[in-house]
């Protein structure tokens, strides 16, 4: 029986790099699937992982409507066995919805990764109906640690190395944009705003002033 399944974690947690080992272990096995992302750090129409995998993937834009790209690659004689849906927190709830019914209605298998929460620590749309509707919602096991050593379970953004939790809930760092970055941190320290080079610059000031 087809399902839903949800991977999700922090950033650094290898979220796109289990995209690429999933897809890659159903290839071997001579199933045939497609691969789709948006806003991926390698510009459109990519996955990549920070280990440095990169492949081609669909770009998912706010037009795109699954039921109606994969039903027309049926019909058209392209074989789709499985999706792998990476940067899944991006996507709209009613495209989760259409991911649901794929998995209903043509057995098809759904594998999407994403990020839970955003810097805010308030849920992504997309997040939030795939934990509604998914099959299953698995907890990725690498742990991504915070500056202090502590499990990290928070995605933080900063601006000119400032942390902030205020803004636009989409802004994709790692493409360009210098003063915008992320950081994951424990809750206390997000809690706190104190992200690493804050807790550098009071250390250094401590040491400054004896």
């Amino acid at each position: 029986m087809a399902q839903l399944v949800f991977f999700s974690g922090t950033m650094d947690s290898g979220k796109s790099t289990l995209a690429l080992q999933t897809d890659h272990n159903f290839r071997a096995r001579g199933r045939e699937g497609l691969i789709f992302s948006r806003g991926d750090r390698a510009g459109a129409d990519r996955v990549s992982s920070r280990l440095g995998l990169e492949v081609a993937a669909v770009e998912v834009t706010d037009d795109t409507d699954f039921w109606v790209e994969i039903s027309g690659r049926r019909a058209g004689g392209e074989a789709v066995d499985y999706l792998v849906c990476d940067e899944a927190q991006f996507y709209s709830p009613a495209q989760v919805e259409q991911l649901a019914r794929l998995v209903d209605e043509t057995e098809i298998d759904i594998f999407a990764f994403g990020i839970t929460t955003d810097f805010r620590t308030r849920l992504f749309p997309g997040s939030a109906r795939l934990i509604e509707l998914a099959d299953r919602v698995e907890l990725l096991q690498v742990q991504s640690l915070c500056w202090c050593g502590a499990r990290a379970t928070h995605n933080a953004r900063t601006v000119d190395g400032i942390m902030v939790t205020e803004g636009e809930q989409v802004v994709i760092g790692d493409v360009g944009l210098a003063e915008v970055a992320y950081e994951v941190l424990c809750r206390r320290h997000h809690m706190r705003r104190m992200t690493a080079l804050t807790a550098r610059r009071r250390s250094a000031d401590e040491s400054l002033w004896g």
